[in-house]
């Protein structure tokens, strides 16, 4: 198929896209096997992981997934020895692994004087938040990000160069109500990426970010719609304060993430994080 939505060759060039299995990361991967890349899927979902690879092959791509844990540097260092042998040595990362987590999100939007006596008995308040999820929540996607990126960045220093791309997200810039350990932790992704970029600019390894809008995906698709599918009030307030009033499509994505990835195109573009939210991180909400 030839859908790509810009013109972008990265025929011989093999990509790890960890968080493979996920309904966005596997949307991207397809678009960029289509581009020419050879794909390792890297997650813990044996079996979506698999049946995407299976996929993008009947796609006429080329793509193997790998077993992986990316809070584990030895099974990360593991899955790099596999993909060298499978594909050859990687020069593009996509460091997709991350989410949110119910025992991280709250129940209430904000405290109040009404409901302050609720919020101190309610398990799902601020005040009894789960410090496991909580911490679940940072290290998928925090710890998740840095031990792939010492994988993979050692490997494209060997080599010569190559390219990073990390996910944050909208609420990197303003933080959304429920969702304070998610909201935190991509404020860490979006600040890290500038930190790469910057430590790795010398050894010609470009390091950007995109931060996707709102998504119907697995992860948040309970904050979106109840039981009957119908909106709820918060998806109603996300629609209401993004101007192009739906929510995305995953392949809304792929234009963006293959401009990064692009040497050609953007070659000396390294440290930035890109919305891709309809216009919600423009709208003022007036």
């Amino acid at each position: 198929m030839n859908d790509i939505p810009i013109g972008v060759d990265l025929s011989g060039r093999v990509c790890t896209v960890t968080g493979g299995a996920g309904i966005l990361c596997s949307c991207i991967s397809t678009y960029l096997a289509r581009a020419g890349a050879k794909i390792a899927l890297l997650d813990i979902a044996d079996g979506p992981g698999t049946k995407v690879a299976e996929e993008i092959k009947r796609d006429g791509g080329e793509a193997e997934f790998f077993h992986c844990d990316v809070l584990d540097k030895s099974s990360i260092e593991g899955a790099a020895q596999q993909i060298e042998k499978a594909l050859g040595r990687p020069s593009i990362l996509l460091n997709g692994a991350g989410g949110n987590n119910p025992k991280a999100t709250t129940s209430m939007e904000q405290l109040t004087q009404e409901n302050m006596k609720e919020a101190f008995e309610d398990e799902k308040s601020f005040f009894n938040l789960d410090d496991k999820g909580f911490r679940f929540v940072f290290d998928l996607n925090i710890i998740g990000t840095l031990l792939p990126t010492q994988v993979f960045a050692k490997i494209m220093c060997e080599d010569g160069g190559g390219t990073i791309l990390n996910i944050s997200s909208m609420s990197a810039f303003a933080p959304l109500t429920k969702v304070g350990a998610y909201s935190a932790a991509k404020a860490a992704i979006s600040n890290f990426t500038a930190w790469l970029a910057t430590h790795f600019a010398k050894v010609n390894i470009r390091v950007n970010a995109i931060a996707p809008g709102f998504f119907d995906t697995n992860q948040n698709h309970f904050l979106l719609f109840d039981e009957n599918d119908e909106l709820t009030e918060r998806g109603k307030k996300i629609l209401a304060g993004t101007p192009m009033d739906r929510f995305g499509q995953p392949e809304e994505l792929v234009g963006a993430v293959l401009y990064l990835l692009s040497d050609k195109a953007a070659g000396f573009v390294t440290g930035i994080v890109l919305p891709i939210d309809g216009g919600y991180n423009a709208y003022s909400g007036v």
